[in-house]
């Protein structure tokens, strides 16, 4: 309503004037009715029509709407055109949308040029035209570029400027209006942000909390003297998942919380070191199946592992926390049995090579005592080899656990391709080589046992019995297992200790032809006759053991006769031929 009526002013002359009549050229008639004029607007009526400018200028939701009005409304004060209109935005003059086209660039770069003080504008077929800026306390808000045709009296510049006026005070309430929702959006992010600040201090506080009584309670644990039952018992109680720990092999150390395998799973060693290896390429704890590991690796060595037991996988950050420092607890716990371990292994390895080198027994007896080991019982020389593991520290401790595990109280060492044990009981006819199978992930061993010894005088002498042992085993048709020195019958005499002179002619009488001929023929008489007896004679078995037919065992044995001159059917040449091939296997190391 305030738009129309302030429109009314504008319309009363110009809609008066084109009622009259007009000649063919568009001039007035002279002589023709003329009409009433209307009434010129009243001072009452410029009031009236400011106060609806005014009160529209106030209700416009925007800055444009009020710059839109202020154009719409110029004619209003006089003979008046609104050319454009500028709003003032980040610092730039913005056009209105309803700039006319025309001059539209011209008014722009003179606009820009008055910077920011009211002045003429030039307009084509305008005699008249001026810049009017839009200010407000804040400053220059806009322009409106306003032109005439003719000569405006005192009262239109007058109405004018209120005019320009009242749209400067309009747009300092938008502009006002506007930041106050910027700044009631700013308030109201800065205080999200301040929300979200107290939240992760709250939540770092109680992280830091957390982490100071998990390392509280862990120091507690470190210093008291229960070892890895209570860090497992800790790591329970902080978690609420069943905590354990494992040695590096896999087996079963400290268990704390509900579930417990019974029995504990035997490790698999293969599975084992893939599975320490895959762990531990990754930093951190690791999830494997369902359990979360840490590898306890002072110094990058793997001493052992500790994990919970997370089924549901219900573990957080709160669980690699505690896992992270419980591991890190366990550490020097571990390092420490370690280095008891590695001080117990070189005293009882320093005491054994003694013993197998010959020593005095008043000073065995009394190292024997420091280490805890009972030198005055009856023993038994144990020598463990395994063809495809070092016989270093690591195969050494692994023959010690095996020993262990099958309740075997020895003391031990290791010689550059074997492992020796000084055990104070006959050794089980197979747990000990069943344990070291399962260890190795093989069974390609040879244990060999001595006789039993009362004194240690004759330690190095059962040493070189358990040696001859593992010798004759490694010879025989099955080459792994275990053998015992005083169930091998002949072979008790056939070994290190004898005349080999005296062996190598009674083999030399026996096999030389055959082994002559092997050497020039290259053919392998010597081995097949070897291969014949210990087969016991049976032909099938013996030409398979062989990978050969049934009848060219036949020929060769035919051959044998015809070489040696010796006939396998007479009991005498058959057993003195049969020890022979055991010498020359055995003792003389066969072909070669």
């Amino acid at each position: 309503m305030a738009d129309s009526r302030t429109h009314s002013l504008y319309h009363r002359r110009s809609d008066w004037e084109g009622s009259l009549p007009r000649d063919s050229a568009g001039g007035r008639l002279t002589g023709a009715r003329r009409f009433p004029r209307p009434p010129a607007p009243t001072p009452a009526d410029h009031l009236r029509a400011l106060m609806a400018l005014s009160r529209a200028l106030s209700d416009a939701p925007d800055e444009d709407e009020i710059l839109r009005l202020a154009m719409d409304h110029i004619a209003a004060a006089g003979p008046y055109r609104a050319e454009a209109g500028y709003l003032k935005v980040g610092g730039d003059l913005v056009p209105s949308p309803r700039n006319g086209r025309a001059h539209a660039s011209a008014v722009g770069r003179r606009v820009r040029d008055l910077a920011g003080r009211d002045g003429p504008v030039t307009v084509p077929g305008r005699s008249w035209g001026r810049a009017l800026g839009l200010r407000g306390l804040e400053g220059l808000h806009g322009y409106l570029v306003v032109t005439s045709r003719s000569r405006s009296s005192e009262a239109d510049r007058s109405l004018l400027a209120t005019i320009v006026r009242h749209t400067a005070a309009a747009l300092s309430l938008a502009f006002a209006h506007h930041r106050q929702r910027e700044d009631a959006l700013e308030l109201h992010r800065l205080r999200d942000e301040r929300t979200t600040l107290q939240r992760q201090l709250i939540s770092v506080v109680a992280e830091l909390g957390y982490e100071r009584a998990v390392h509280s309670l862990m120091a507690d644990v470190a210093a008291s003297s229960d070892g890895e039952e209570a860090i497992t018992r800790a790591l329970h109680r902080l978690t609420g998942l069943p905590a354990l720990v494992e040695d590096r092999f896999g087996r079963l150390r400290s268990w704390t919380g509900p579930s417990r395998p019974d029995p504990y799973p035997e490790p698999d060693p293969v599975r084992q070191d893939a599975m320490l290896h895959a762990v531990a390429r990754q930093a951190g704890p690791v999830r494997v199946k369902d359990r979360l590991i840490a590898l306890v690796r002072p110094h990058g060595e793997i001493l052992g592992v500790l994990a919970v037991v997370d089924a549901r996988d219900e573990a957080d950050g709160h669980t690699v926390l505690a896992l992270e420092h419980a591991a890190a607890s366990l550490a020097p716990e571990l390092t420490h049995l370690r280095d008891l371990a590695e001080v117990e292994l070189r005293l009882h390895r320093e005491l054994v090579d003694d013993l197998l080198a010959g020593t005095d027994e008043a000073s065995a007896y009394a190292r024997s005592e420091a280490v805890g080991y009972d030198l005055h019982r009856s023993h038994y020389v144990v020598v463990v080899q395994w063809p495809n593991r070092t016989a270093d520290d690591s195969f050494a401790q692994t023959v010690g656990r095996a020993a262990s595990a099958v309740g075997m109280r020895s003391l031990l060492t290791r010689r550059s391709d074997h492992v020796v044990l000084v055990a104070d009981d006959r050794p089980h006819a197979r747990a000990l080589y069943e344990a070291l199978a399962r260890e190795t992930g093989t069974r390609s061993g040879t244990i060999g046992v001595s006789a039993p010894c009362d004194s240690l005088d004759d330690i190095p002498h059962r040493y070189q019995e358990a040696q001859r042992a593992v010798e004759v085993r490694r010879h025989s048709r099955e080459r792994y297992g275990t053998t015992f020195f005083d169930e091998m019958g002949l072979y008790r005499i056939l070994g290190p200790g004898n005349d080999y002179r005296e062996l190598e002619t009674f083999v030399q009488e026996w096999l030389g032809q055959l082994i002559d001929y092997d050497s020039r023929h290259r053919t392998a008489m010597v081995k097949t006759l070897s291969r014949y007896f210990d087969c016991g004679g049976n032909y099938d078995e013996t030409a398979e053991s062989l990978a050969i037919h049934r009848s060219t065992l036949r020929y060769r044995l035919q051959r044998i006769r015809d070489i040696s001159g010796n006939d396998l059917a007479n009991v005498e040449d058959r057993l003195n031929l049969q020890v022979a091939t055991r010498v020359w296997k055995v003792v003389l190391g066969g072909p070669g």
